[in-house]
């Protein structure tokens, strides 16, 4: 008897990675390794398969008379299955408690969302080749309406936060908006052309994100394609503050919400904040140390100064950390050269104009404004912050610290839009949309979750864990579940994720 490899292309595209036992010319039995997905997937799978293959771990030689194509007296693979990974996730899924919602439909579209972002429908495709039982495409659809019929997103947010302060209370969150985009030239009510970093003019929807300091969502939020930051941060906090009776908070969001109007909303709200502000806003902030030293700073250095923002009534002074470091001064200088180039291109008539720095236009004449060059450079290296705590409560130093961690946000934002697919490319109206990126904010908040507790990408977790499938076997009128060989990195990703849970 022998065996060997094969790779066998699915109607999915994905790789069924086989070990085919044969005597002779007859095949005596085939064992399912697993499902490949890219060249990654297909490589571990490989390496699972050929360790197995010389460990002796195939089948055992059988007899060629059988019952019905069953072989008499000798184990037979019925079915092999990923259940490490899916019940690890299903693990921290129930830690977290969305078990509450007791729906196994929409467990399944949150788990196979993590594994295998795909369409509701190709979901069944998915769990198929997980070895998973699941619901019909038709129940998956009937689980996006009670979606929003019970509101489950309400639901998974309280958990959330339970979570987010069991070990303590909530004293600094996060918030910012992205935009997701839909291939079509028809606007709605909800789907609006509005502002895109990428500067598409596709219609949008605007998505905020509340999150802890460490990036683990809080509270997912759809709003029409056009709104801006400023529009959604006040009534987002002001509703979080007082579904959970928060009596002090500290919010930090970028320099989008950086006007008097909005910092004096913030105040005026109870909120205590920390936003970026612009850096061409320096020259004027520190006015004394640019007349005293002109722009020498020491790498590291922190100035504080204030400002005063609004008119009449309304005008307040507001306290302003500056930073300057050497390695940002010289990231900002390569960044001003490739902008000087772009607005000679623009002068000369070989690049379009666009809405490119440093392109001065007088009349029919473009070219490189030079003195607003030159500003940009002595200004460089300089970051400022603007906030309304004392710095009694936070010093300039621990403000910085407070601000950088809004980058934790922007994780999470790459990791619902890459990872896990958030765009609702197949949804077109509004609670379907809804009911989608309810899937996706509990999707984010098991994979947040389970990076936090290992340290490890969820894009690492799933490459290792995978490809270790589970086998049902049949021996004689008695079946069991034989569990894979664990490599030591897959073993210690599931120690931290069972610890995590303690």
């Amino acid at each position: 008897m022998g065996s060997f490899l094969r790779r066998v292309k699915t109607a999915s595209g994905a790789t069924a990675v086989q070990i085919v036992h044969k005597r002779g010319r007859v095949v005596l039995g085939i064992d399912h390794v697993g499902f490949a997905r890219d060249p990654a997937e297909l490589a571990l799978l490989l390496e699972a398969a050929d360790a197995r293959l010389h460990a002796g771990q195939q089948l055992l030689p059988l007899d060629e008379s059988s019952s019905g194509g069953r072989p008499v007296g000798k184990p037979v693979v019925e079915a092999t299955a990923s259940l490490i990974v899916w019940e690890t996730l299903a693990k921290v899924y129930a830690d977290l408690r969305f078990d509450r919602l007791a729906d196994q439909a929409f467990k399944a579209l949150v788990l196979a969302r993590i594994i295998e972002p795909t369409s509701k429908a190709d979901t069944v495709r998915v769990l198929a080749e997980l070895g998973v039982s699941g619901p019909s495409r038709v129940t998956f659809m009937r689980c996006l309406k009670r979606v929003i019929e019970r509101d489950y997103r309400g639901v998974i947010a309280a958990a959330c936060y339970t979570h987010a302060v069991r070990g303590g209370g909530l004293a600094l969150v996060l918030y910012d908006l992205t935009t997701l985009h839909f291939e079509t030239d028809v606007e709605d009510r909800l789907r609006k052309v509005g502002m895109s970093k990428e500067r598409r003019v596709d219609p949008q929807v605007t998505v905020g994100l509340l999150t802890t300091a460490s990036g683990f969502p809080l509270e997912v939020h759809l709003f029409e394609g056009n709104k801006g930051e400023t529009t959604t941060l006040i009534p987002v906090l002001t509703g979080f503050a007082r579904r959970h009776q928060v009596p002090e908070l500290v919010v930090v969001a970028d320099a989008g919400m950086l006007s008097a109007a909005n910092l004096l909303a913030l105040e005026q709200a109870g909120f205590s904040f920390i936003v970026g502000s612009k850096t061409t806003s320096a020259a004027t902030d520190l006015a004394d140390h640019f007349q005293q030293h002109g722009n020498a700073f020491r790498d590291s250095q922190i100035i504080e100064a204030t400002r005063s923002m609004g008119t009449g009534s309304s005008a307040r002074e507001r306290r302003v950390v500056y930073q300057y470091l050497f390695k940002r001064s010289q990231h900002d200088r390569r960044a001003i050269n490739k902008m000087i180039e772009r607005a000679e291109a623009v002068a000369a008539g070989t690049r379009a104009l666009k809405k490119d720095r440093f392109v001065q236009v007088s009349g029919a004449t473009k070219g490189v404004d030079w003195a607003l060059v030159e500003r940009a450079r002595y200004l460089s290296g300089l970051k400022g912050y603007v906030t309304n705590l004392h710095i009694d409560a936070m010093d300039g130093a621990d403000v910085i610290t407070a601000y950088h961690e809004l980058y934790q946000v922007e994780r999470s934002f790459r990791m619902a839009k890459s990872d896990l697919a958030a765009r609702p490319m197949f949804h077109r109206i509004r609670d379907s949309i809804d009911a989608h990126l309810t899937v996706v904010f509990a999707a984010l908040a098991v994979s947040r979750e389970a990076q936090d507790r290992t340290g490890v990408s969820i894009k690492k977790i799933i490459q290792t864990l995978r490809p270790l499938r589970s086998a049902t076997i049949t021996l004689g009128a008695q079946q069991i579940t034989a569990p894979p060989r664990i490599p030591a990195e897959a073993q210690a990703i599931l120690n931290d994720l069972a610890q995590g849970g303690h």
